[in-house]
């Protein structure tokens, strides 16, 4: 029996008789040692003589298969190449035939971001001299770039390996190369006046642009480069070029703060006087903004009005922009006797910066609507929750005229404003704060998002579909329900009642869907419906299914029968035991939601139901005969098409 047992249990296992060519286990374990030596070797280290030794018994055809194998994304000779050990790189190149283009994976150590690369580019990134002079004389394609287009002499611009970056233009490595995104040599040595210098006396276009439009001069001074930005001024760049953003050279240093550059711009170039002053008042406001510093955001702000009033006889008046609630209706500063009553109520200051910032950007400029969702996120942060919805929902107002709803800037926006609303509700609830949400204030801004429906969806009608602009509309529909709950829940007068159901009926005539073909309904009873966004709050309870919100939007007419691409009923979804509400059940049911509709993978919700212990839905009173007649159709795949009345047939096949 013993032997019996035994030989059962080898036939069960035949793993235990194949056994691998010894060839191949061979292989195996050297290249385990070759990987393992590779990887621990110290600096200026090499293999051992057994591992050399063991590897040179083989034919070159074999030592190149074996050196080529890859673990963790890299191959042996990678790794030696970014540890610097350039007698193993010699030898595995010279010895076992290693290809010197074989890419493998480097990881950034400051950013941890991976990349797909040559040798040569990891070595260059590194700054492993002796290593590159190796690959460059073994062959190694000095222009080889990296997934996102970076050559290896781009590289060590970036990480300002001088030495290499002088020997690899000497070895005709090419530095008017930019990567995917338009960045140059140039751009990237921005940190180095040596580097800057060696690449412009070897043709480094000085005015080359990247796919922001910004030229290395945009670069040096947003990071307060002044030698490097007086070394470029003077081998020609241009302080006049804009970038996408609309910023020049001293617009650029205004918005960075950067004192010295300003100062040498404004001495070197004769830019008009309102130029000036308009540059003295946009820098007082990053004073005020960025560094809290208001001493020095009043010293330009004055200087500004003594530029503007210095003549008499040809006063520079400011262009006043309209009056606005997200502004409290304040008006900018136009003599120095308003801006000193002014200065002592720093809030008011802050308004005041605002209105600078607008007017001189521009209301659609970047940094203009990132100043006033910062300011936002200030009041908010001091508990004036009314005074943040203000300016967000301005700021959500200008980021959607500027782009469209598919924009992650737009997304962004909505959701902090929602989230933004959701805790304004559960601190008045929990009566934290005396403030509460103003219905004008909700309303507002669900027009905001629904005047631009049927613009997102014709946009993502056009085939091919952008992803992400397909999950920023899903992002958007979740944040419209969250609004309709918020609505749904503040005191609201008749005539408050009204709008609200008449912007609900506005939303659904658009009928619109999420990625997954999901409607409103099928958001509203979905416990995923969350707002998942790092914003400045953390995530609250979940609000979603609401059975509230469910009645609400069936009595402004939602579609109870309506499926997503699964076929799915909104029942479907509120049948999960995840999303199960009895609430919501009722809701649905009361509505005429079918109980027993199959969805494409051939559930019933009734069925369903059944498995979740806390229903007690009684499903004989929602099921009908036609209902059990139709099922039985279905289930004994009778024909019936042609055979019944036509308006039938469609109600067959949803059983």
């Amino acid at each position: 029996m013993k032997s019996i047992r035994r030989r059962s249990f080898r036939i069960f296992h035949p793993n235990m008789w194949t056994q691998p060519k010894p060839e191949v286990a061979l292989k195996e374990g050297i290249y385990n040692e070759l990987h393992t030596e590779c990887r621990l070797a110290s600096p200026g280290g090499h293999l051992s003589f057994n591992l050399r030794c063991k590897l040179e018994r083989f034919t070159l055809l074999e030592r190149h298969e074996i050196v080529s194998r890859i673990r963790e994304g890299c191959a042996p000779l990678f790794l030696s190449c970014k540890k610097g050990n350039v007698e193993i790189v010699e030898y595995l190149i010279e010895v076992c035939s290693a290809d010197v283009e074989q890419r493998g994976m480097y990881e950034v150590p400051d950013d941890r971001s991976i990349h797909f690369v040559t040798p040569l580019w990891c070595a260059s990134v590194a700054g492993k001299l002796s290593v590159v002079k190796c690959l460059v004389e073994h062959g190694a394609n000095v222009n080889s770039v990296s997934d996102t287009g970076s050559t290896p002499v781009r590289s060590a611009c970036f990480m300002t390996h001088y030495d290499i970056v002088k020997y690899l233009v000497e070895n005709s490595a090419d530095i008017l190369k930019p990567n995917y995104n338009g960045g140059t040599c140039l751009i990237n040595s921005v940190q180095s006046v040596p580097l800057c210098e060696f690449l412009i006396s070897h043709g480094a276009e000085v005015n080359a642009q990247d796919i922001q439009f910004k030229t290395a001069l945009h670069y040096a001074i947003q990071e307060h480069r002044f030698e490097t930005t007086k070394l470029l001024l003077d081998n020609g760049a241009d302080p006049l070029i804009k970038s996408r953003y609309g910023d020049d050279a001293l617009q650029t240093a205004c918005l960075k703060s950067a004192t010295h550059v300003f100062d040498y711009l404004c001495s070197k170039y004769n830019y008009p006087t309102e130029r000036i002053a308009e540059a003295h008042e946009l820098m007082g406001t990053t004073f005020l903004e960025e560094h809290h510093d208001l001493r020095k955001a009043v010293h330009h702000w004055r200087t500004a009005l003594q530029i503007r009033y210095n003549n008499p006889n040809a006063r520079l008046e400011k262009k006043l922009a309209p009056r606005k609630a997200s502004h409290l209706f304040a008006v900018e500063f136009t003599t120095l006797e308003e801006l000193e009553n002014l200065v002592l109520d720093l809030d008011t200051m802050r308004i005041q910066s605002l209105l600078v910032c607008e007017r001189i950007l521009g209301p659609h400029h970047r940094d203009m609507i990132f100043r006033l969702m910062y300011r936002g996120a200030a009041y908010a942060d001091s508990l004036q929750y009314l005074r943040c919805i203000d300016l967000w929902r301005y700021a959500l107002d200008l980021r959607i005229q500027k782009d469209s709803l598919l924009h992650n800037e737009v997304c962004f926006a909505a959701q902090a404003l929602v989230r933004l609303f959701l805790d304004l509700h559960e601190k008045h609830n929990a009566g934290l704060l005396r403030e509460k949400i103003k219905f004008a204030d909700v309303f507002d801004s669900i027009r905001l998002l629904v005047v631009r429906f049927e613009e997102s969806q014709a946009l993502l009608s056009v085939r091919p579909i952008f992803k992400r602009q397909e999950e920023n509309f899903d992002k958007i529909l979740k944040v419209v329900t969250h609004l309709f709950y918020v609505l749904y829940v503040i005191p609201k007068t008749a005539q408050e009642e009204i709008q609200m159901k008449q912007i609900i009926k506005d939303v659904l005539s658009l009928q619109p869907r999420t990625s997954t073909g999901e409607t409103v309904l099928h958001l509203i009873v979905s416990k995923s419906n969350t707002m998942k966004t790092n914003t400045f709050f953390e995530d609250p309870h979940t609000i979603f299914p609401d059975p509230g919100v469910t009645e609400l939007v069936m009595e402004c007419g939602a579609n109870v029968e309506a499926v997503n691409f699964n076929l799915s009923a909104p029942l479907h979804i509120a049948a999960l035991p995840l999303n199960f509400h009895p609430g919501v059940i009722d809701v649905l049911l009361k509505y005429g939601a079918h109980i027993d509709r199959r969805n494409a993978s051939g559930n019933h919700p009734h069925f369903m139901l059944q498995s979740i212990n806390e229903c007690t839905v009684n499903y004989l009173q929602h099921m009908t005969l036609k209902c059990l007649a139709a099922r039985k159709i279905v289930e004994k795949h009778i024909h019936y098409r042609g055979e019944v009345p036509v308006n039938l047939e469609g109600f067959i096949a949803i059983h």
